[in-house]
């Protein structure tokens, strides 16, 4: 595994991510307030349809359903890529990782729970704290578990392991699901592409996007049937907690 960025390639992402931000705000502006009207006339039409009793009247609100679909789809497109956009805007301070890292295995045991997925962590003691924005690695933290959670439909074992690597913070998390083939992990990372069929692929792209701009590096390996492992390096905090 390489190692994360220095300083001044991080500086340099995090400008460029500050400009991207700044230019898919402006887009997004653009966008939602059109939107927006379109789905609250679209609920002023089913309102006035009322209760619909003839065949053309139930055609109509299927086909306004239809459109309503649509927009709800281009309104969640379009929250992932706010999202994308701004994942580089961070607001850190020095954390303890395990405490960050516990924190979201209580709030997520639930849904894993109900799917089945047993959680098994491992967290070193020896853990120096790292520089972070809490909000924002939750964030990475609840896109790898369910991409794992997912990739285990019939349930599993999902582990998060905590360690230091030649003087960095690394977390592995890993799973025993159906893994992926080498066309699907060269892609995995590339903004828009999904095996999913109602995916946005911005997912793993976002989370890539704020592992960098914390000055880490993420990296996948995976095989077809035997589960996936991503990893994660982090530089430690420059001051202690």
């Amino acid at each position: 595994m390489s190692e994360p960025f220095s300083d001044d390639e991080r500086q340099r992402l995090l400008a460029q991510y500050a400009e991207i931000a700044s230019l898919a705000g402006g887009l997004a502006h653009e966008i939602k307030n059109p939107l927006s009207t379109i789905a609250m006339n679209l609920e002023l039409l089913v309102e006035d349809l009322g209760e619909v009793e003839s065949p053309r009247e139930r055609r109509m609100l299927s086909k306004i359903e239809t459109v309503q679909r649509s927009c709800k789809s281009l309104q969640n497109i379009l929250d992932d890529f706010l999202q994308f956009a701004r994942a580089g805007e961070l607001n850190s301070e020095p954390e303890d990782f395990n405490a960050v890292v516990s924190e979201f295995i209580d709030y997520f045991r639930p849904t894993a729970e109900a799917q089945k997925v047993e959680i098994s962590p491992h967290l070193a003691a020896n853990l120096v704290p790292v520089q972070l924005d809490r909000i924002l690695f939750r964030q990475v933290l609840l896109n790898l578990a369910l991409n794992a959670q997912q990739a285990m439909p019939q349930g599993g074992l999902l582990e998060l392991q905590t360690s230091l690597s030649d003087g960095f913070v690394r977390l592995d998390l890993i799973d025993n699901g159906c893994g992926m083939d080498e066309r699907t992990m060269g892609k995995m990372f590339q903004v828009f592409f999904s095996t999913k069929h109602h995916g946005s692929g911005l997912g793993l792209p976002t989370v890539k996007k704020i592992v960098e701009a914390h000055g880490g590096r993420i990296t996948c390996q995976s095989a077809v049937g035997k589960g996936t492992r991503f990893t994660i390096l982090l530089p430690a905090a420059a001051q202690p907690i």
